[in-house]
Parts: structure tokens; sequence; C-alpha cells
């Protein structure tokens, strides 16, 4: 019983201090990561300015995808909900600092208000629901790793979801889906259903233990 319950301790950490500790982390990381790439914005144009975005938009999607279900050693749907929560709490942090610190410092182009319609809160919303949603499927998909025996492997969530959205993306453009063409932007939308698609996946197959 003693081992059971050490077990049962060391998975789905979802106490409201440690969830609100590891939001301000990654809203303070996501943050940080859109002055990159504004400033990239900004300053960069043509290949370099692509190079620099994409890998800025990789290591924020990884980051907000996976590092929650790993901050509550997701096993069940306990852990699953709390990554999920530190993903809306990151959320709330980043746009305090946004419209705190980054809208008044002046970092976003006219290209950021030109999509808003004149207007940069037309955003938030959505990071709020992105901002959420990343981590709920990733941290799914974490926890379909740690029950078949695997453990978490962060690096194949990422990994699956990538190619995934290439995939999607590619398609989408190919197909003349609205708006959509081979570029970040479409990409990036992409991995909303392909990090979907990963939790599907990994949740495939293989025997729980």
């Amino acid at each position: 019983m003693a081992s059971v319950a050490q077990t049962q301790q060391s998975y789905d950490q979802t106490n409201l201090p440690r969830v609100l500790r590891h939001a301000l982390q990654l809203g303070v990381l996501e943050a940080v990561l859109v002055l990159l790439f504004s400033i990239a914005s900004r300053f960069l144009a043509g290949g370099a300015e692509l190079a620099v975005q994409s890998l800025i938009v990789l290591v924020g999607v990884s980051a907000v995808a996976t590092l929650p279900g790993i901050w509550t050693r997701a096993r069940t749907i306990e852990g699953i909900a709390g990554a999920a929560g530190i993903g809306l709490g990151a959320a709330v942090v980043f746009l305090l600092i946004d419209v705190s610190v980054l809208q008044p410092l002046g970092t976003y182009t006219n290209r950021w208000e030109e999509i808003g319609g004149g207007s940069n809160w037309w955003y938030h919303p959505v990071w709020w629901m992105v901002g959420t949603f990343l981590p709920w499927m990733g941290s799914f998909a974490l926890a379909n790793q740690t029950v078949r025996g695997s453990g978490p492997n962060p690096v194949a969530v990422v990994g699956i979801a990538v190619v995934l959205a290439v995939i999607i993306g590619g398609l989408a453009a190919l197909l003349g889906f609205p708006g959509a063409t081979f570029g970040l932007g479409t990409m990036a939308v992409a991995v909303l259903p392909a990090i979907a698609l990963t939790a599907l996946i990994t949740g495939l197959g293989g025997s729980r233990q």
C-alpha cells in the first residue's frame, strides 16, 4: 500500500502554489519570446527574419505544449487539467506584461495592428484559448506515454506535432484553404490540429501499465 501511495504522489502534482508558480514562469517566458519575435519583425527581413521567427515559434510552441505537463507530472486527468490550468494562468500573466510593458514600449509593428483592425487587443482572447489548448493536448500526450511505461518524452511529442503541422499546413495551402500559404503563419495555426492528433496517436496501441 505504501508503494502505491508513493507512486500516486509522484504524479499529478497540481497543488495551487505549484500551478501558480509555474504559470508565472511560463507567462514570463511567453512575454520574452513575443518580445524577441517583435524585435525580429522590426529589424530583420527576408530569410533571416523567417529563420529567426520560425525558431522562436518552435521554442514557444514546444515550451507551452510540454512544460506544463512535465511540471504537473501528468498521468491522469488530474495532471492534465493542472497543466491546462498552468497554461491559462500563463496567458493571464502574459496579458499583464503585454499591456503594462510590451505595448507601451511600442514593440509591435503595424502588421500586428493591421491584422487586428487597428487594435492590439484582438489576440488576447485567442492567446487565452491557444495557451490553454496547447498544454492540455500536450500533457495528454505526455500522460499517454507515461501510462504505457515509456515515460514522458517531450521531444517525441514535439517532433510528431511538428511533422503533422507541416503536413496539415502544406495540404491546406495546396487545397486552397482560405488564407493558407506555405508560410510560418499557416504552419503555426496548423500546430493546433497537429497537437490534438499527437495526443490521439500517442494514445493508440501499446499496453497500459
